[in-house]
């Protein structure tokens, strides 16, 4: 079964992604034997597994040596077309749908020798998780029975994850109780948004954090935000679209029209299949927003999200701060296989309205190298990597550049990370589940009984008073396996106190309040709000604001 699988999905692949467009040649005469056709893909293939099955020192996983097979392929094309398997073409489907059935739980590994594991930081509202009274600080000691304390994340995630309705086993350990505890939860929907959270920055700028890809309710999620906002006196937008992976091509052009008037190019598309004919997509009519906007990249913003910036900038209509964005300017379409597999495959290029491929050189490197090349870039360094590509210009004269995604028009450092600040985030995170669970000696009042809920932290909010800090300096300190002394604590005083506010937020709210704590100090955010002032004259200069 398998290793008919094996054959049939590969040559399903190779003929229906590749030999389409190897057929339209014609041999030269004399070398039939040596065209490519279906039969000759399949022989070969079925040759070589027979040749494994017969000599292969060991088992063969056929459905495994498939998937690599068909992987291997794509990658000679680009490294964007790539094959799914079962469990991971599940998965996409749910991302973009915006929701995927598991329990209901934001999770983060942190690390010690004897504190090591997986552990809650907060529960999303109305899920399985929240019923069934889980809580944050809560460490995943086995699901299903298997060990979990050395798992990362995401091998947390993909086994909570799962059917709707079907039950999963969690061994917890919690603070304050001796033992561990066990919880059979019925996996149902968790929400999987686009805006993860949005809030008021000073002088009247909203902030909303678009983060969590494009999918199909996106735009819809924008529109919430910003009429939210608008409510509270929102008379300017930094737009966060750091980390944003991209998505849907139909929401990136929706987001794009909430502030470019309907009718203007979005982005040209350039494709010569009937998936994706060459053609200029525009804004849609009537809803356009006028204030002045801030764009945030960095080296994880790519596809939608530089089809979204790239709109923004090449019009002059908002400022672009952070790092440069990864460079992805290639159009997958997605094909589903037979037995629940799939693969996207790139159909298009895109351009931004004048003109600017954004698409990173991949002809040479590997595939490593290709999607690692961010870690190269010291996004610290207020530095703009030289422009590559070919000049364009722009309506209001502006030259600008492709082929090395977004250059921001205001570069911005990120929060530099060392292992140290790693260990005073480590020490905030245990001295806040300690507190939550009322076992820190003259701060019993702190203990937590349930979440909030509340999204949106306010400035008085779970103040970090010195009283606090003491306690948290003294914690940290007498906790060797967070190896921290008190001279690294009062020397990052002003870090530690973020990350410490930032735990209190989501202990007693939610994980959206807690990032709001550490986004109010976040350097680039502060850069943002300084560049306002000249996004506000880029808006006034804007060609249909002129009468």
């Amino acid at each position: 079964m398998k290793r008919n699988f094996a054959i049939l999905a590969f040559v399903l692949v190779v003929v229906g992604a590749l030999v389409g467009g190897l057929l339209g040649r014609l041999p030269s005469r004399g070398s039939a034997s040596s065209a490519v056709t279906p039969e000759r893909i399949e022989n070969d293939y079925k040759e070589a597994v027979d040749l494994i099955d017969k000599n292969y020192v060991g088992n063969v996983d056929h459905e495994k040596v498939s998937d690599r097979s068909i992987q291997g392929m794509l990658w000679t094309l680009d490294p964007h077309s790539s094959f799914f398997t079962r469990d991971e073409f599940r998965k996409l489907n749910e991302e973009q749908a915006s929701q995927f059935y598991g329990i209901g739980v934001s999770i983060l590994r942190h690390d010690g020798p004897t504190l090591g594991g997986v552990y809650v930081q907060s529960v999303i509202p109305n899920t399985p998780a929240e019923k069934a009274g889980l809580r944050y600080g809560d460490r995943i000691l086995t699901v299903d029975g298997k060990d979990a304390k050395d798992w990362t994340v995401s091998e947390v995630s993909k086994n909570v994850r799962g059917e709707k309705n079907t039950a999963v086993d969690l061994a917890i350990e919690r603070a304050g109780s001796n033992g561990t505890t066990n919880y059979e939860i019925t996996r149902g929907g968790v929400p999987l948004p686009s805006v993860r959270n949005y809030f008021m920055l000073p002088n009247g700028t909203g902030y909303v954090g678009l983060t969590g890809g494009f999918q199909e309710t996106t735009a819809e999620e924008l529109d919430t935000a910003i009429a939210e906002l608008k409510k509270q006196g929102m008379k300017n937008l930094v737009l966060d679209l750091r980390g944003n992976p991209g998505g849907l091509l139909p929401q990136a052009i929706e987001v794009a029209s909430r502030f470019i008037p309907g009718g203007q190019t979005i982005v040209s598309v350039k494709g010569r299949s009937r998936y994706a004919a060459s053609q200029d997509l525009k804004a849609s009519e009537g809803k356009n927003q006028d204030f002045p906007l801030v764009v945030m990249m960095n080296s994880g913003s790519a596809s939608a999200s530089e089809i979204v910036a790239g709109a923004i900038q090449d019009y002059g209509r908002g400022l672009i701060v952070g790092t440069n964005s990864f460079g992805k300017g290639l159009v997958q379409r997605i094909f589903p296989l037979s037995y629940g597999t799939g693969l996207t495959l790139t159909t298009a290029r895109y351009y931004t309205p004048f003109g600017r491929s954004l698409q990173r050189d991949y002809s040479n490197g590997s595939i490593y190298d290709y999607y690692t090349h961010g870690e190269d870039v010291d996004e610290t360094l207020e530095t703009t990597p030289k422009p590559t590509g070919s000049p364009v210009a722009t309506a209001n004269g502006r030259v600008l550049y492709g082929g090395l995604g977004i250059a921001p028009d205001v570069t911005a450092a990120s929060v530099p990370f060392t292992p140290l600040r790693s260990r005073i985030g480590d020490a905030a995170f245990f001295f806040v589940r300690q507190l939550a669970a009322g076992r820190v000696s003259s701060f019993e009042n702190y203990k937590i009984d349930h979440q909030n809920f509340k999204a949106t932290l306010q400035a008085d909010d779970v103040p970090v008073t010195d009283k606090l800090f003491e306690a948290f300096t003294n914690f940290a300190a007498a906790n060797k396996d967070l190896g921290l002394t008190s001279e690294n604590v009062s020397g990052h005083a002003d870090y530690a106190k973020t990350r410490l506010r930032g735990e209190l937020a989501t202990a007693n709210f939610s994980n959206e309040a807690g990032v709001q704590a550490l986004l109010e100090k976040d350097p680039q955010i502060l850069k943002a709000l300084e560049a306002m002032s000249d996004a506000k004259k880029l808006n006034e200069n804007l060609a249909w604001n002129r009468h």
